[in-house]
């Protein structure tokens, strides 16, 4: 078993063609608060990646273990987008229509950056650990906001045109795009206004 990464929430393992995500204990919370906490994002997880459409390439679960906060799941071939979006913005177009194909679904990503997207052959999304299920406008709203602050932060110098291929594919197939995008237009003025 070898160690591929290590974030905020956990440790991910590779065994063979297997992914091991495992919760970490919080020494800074109190047990009381940590154990339910960690158990609760597992099994959330673990439902999501259940229950994306089949039209989402995600990792595919094979068992959740909620006594050891584990996750085993499938593991994903191919480049980060992060390393080859320069390469092809025409990618964008096919995160924009899969994140709608998700939100349809009810389903809130909430950690939209492209370190979280797979190509292989199509773009999957990996890293559902602060994930949920919601029918919110603005909970789709900041979806968006958060992947428009990833490629600005990331890819500055194709940002505008890699979120205007995101938008159009997020047009495609969202049920309520008037909506979200009225409401993007209100949370990224909060932002504004909270910098002034």
């Amino acid at each position: 078993m070898t160690l591929i990464g290590k974030g905020a929430e956990a440790e991910i393992f590779k065994e063979d063609n297997i992914v091991i995500k495992k919760r970490i204990k919080k020494n800074y919370r109190i047990k009381e608060i940590d154990l339910p906490l960690r158990k609760t994002r597992t099994r959330r997880e673990a439902k999501i990646l259940e229950k994306l459409p089949k039209e989402i390439p995600a990792p595919k679960l094979i068992q959740l273990d909620d006594k050891n906060m584990e996750i085993k799941m499938s593991f994903i071939k191919g480049k980060k987008i992060r390393d080859i979006l320069e390469g092809d913005l025409n990618l964008c177009l096919e995160i924009g229509e899969k994140l709608a194909l998700m939100h349809n679904s009810e389903i809130i990503h909430g950690d939209l950056t492209t370190s979280n997207m797979i190509y292989d052959n199509n773009v999957y999304f990996i890293d559902f650990g602060l994930s949920y299920f919601s029918k919110k406008i603005e909970d789709k709203a900041v979806d968006l906001h958060l992947i428009k602050q990833a490629l600005e932060s990331k890819h500055h110098t194709i940002f505008e045109k890699a979120f205007s291929l995101v938008l159009k594919g997020y047009k495609n197939k969202s049920k309520n795009y008037n909506e979200v995008i009225t409401r993007l237009e209100k949370v990224e003025s909060r932002g504004r206004n909270k910098k002034k």
